[in-house]
């Protein structure tokens, strides 16, 4: 895996699902296929948009996924974009667990500014939380940029293996049995490459996302971080906190009410 500049992305295919709804397959700047779906909002005329970034082993068709996305297209305010990071469902190249795949993200964020929407706010899980929080550092771009910032369930830094689901994880991505694994038991296709170089921490990227409105939510029963990575990525700059009481991981543990007010925050003016 390698680091590079972010930003930049050519629309490859783009299909009518719907009425209204579109498919896309995008091509990020290092040329990888990212497959990417936009409901419409409700509403007559809205000019935001929210983008929704899943977890390691997610994809846009998984269902967690589609009922996040279904809860903030339901506030009415937006359209919601959903897409498969690399490695991930129908998308192209393999995972490199939160480095570029701020690639993937700038691609995405730019396809919905196509849609003619000016303004994209992103929200990530997990994995995702950490991309959300690099992008917003490391993209800021006209086209690539983010306006509203939300990072769920994510780690504050790398290598992190103090709970028992992060050292399996840390085995699947790091084992050839373990890539075996990810490949056919998850679902998940992973870059055997270590990092080179390695990639700006989320809590190092925090302080780089201002003045962008950012959001951290974590919850108090989260069994993959415990309350010191959302309280250092909240500590690193200017963001706001929710601590969740009762809340697991990611969006599998999102409700049906935090949905909602994430839905609410990431649409405010």
């Amino acid at each position: 895996m390698s680091s590079e500049g972010e930003g930049g992305f050519h629309m490859a295919d783009v299909f009518l699902i719907t009425s209204g709804s579109r498919r896309a397959m995008l091509r990020t700047k290092d040329d990888v296929r990212i497959e990417a779906f936009c409901e419409p909002s409700p509403a007559s005329v809205t000019d935001t948009a929210v983008v929704v970034a899943h977890g390691f082993t997610g994809s846009a068709d998984r269902p967690a996924v589609r009922r996040a996305a279904r809860a903030f297209a339901e506030r009415g305010a937006a359209a919601v974009v959903t897409f498969s990071f690399r490695g991930h469902g129908g998308s192209g190249g393999r995972s490199t667990v939160g480095d570029r795949e701020v690639l993937d993200l700038s691609a995405v964020v730019g396809w919905a500014r196509e849609l003619g929407h000016a303004r994209v706010a992103t929200v990530g899980f997990s994995m995702g939380g950490s991309v959300v929080l690099r992008h917003a550092a490391l993209d800021r771009t006209p086209e690539g940029r983010a306006d509203r910032v939300a990072a769920v369930s994510a780690p504050a830094r790398w290598y992190y293996r103090g709970t028992a689901p992060m050292r399996r994880l840390h085995w699947v991505v790091t084992r050839p049995a373990g890539r075996v694994v990810g490949r056919y038991g998850l679902r998940t296709r992973i870059d055997s490459r270590p990092w080179d170089p390695e990639p700006l921490s989320p809590v190092a990227a925090v302080p780089l996302i201002a003045p962008t409105p950012l959001l951290v939510v974590h919850g108090d029963r989260d069994p993959y971080f415990p309350l010191d990575h959302p309280r250092a990525l909240a500590g690193a700059g200017d963001a706001e906190l929710w601590l969740e009481h009762g809340m697991g991981h990611a969006e599998n543990a999102a409700d049906a009410g935090l949905l909602a007010r994430l839905g609410d925050w990431l649409t405010r003016a």
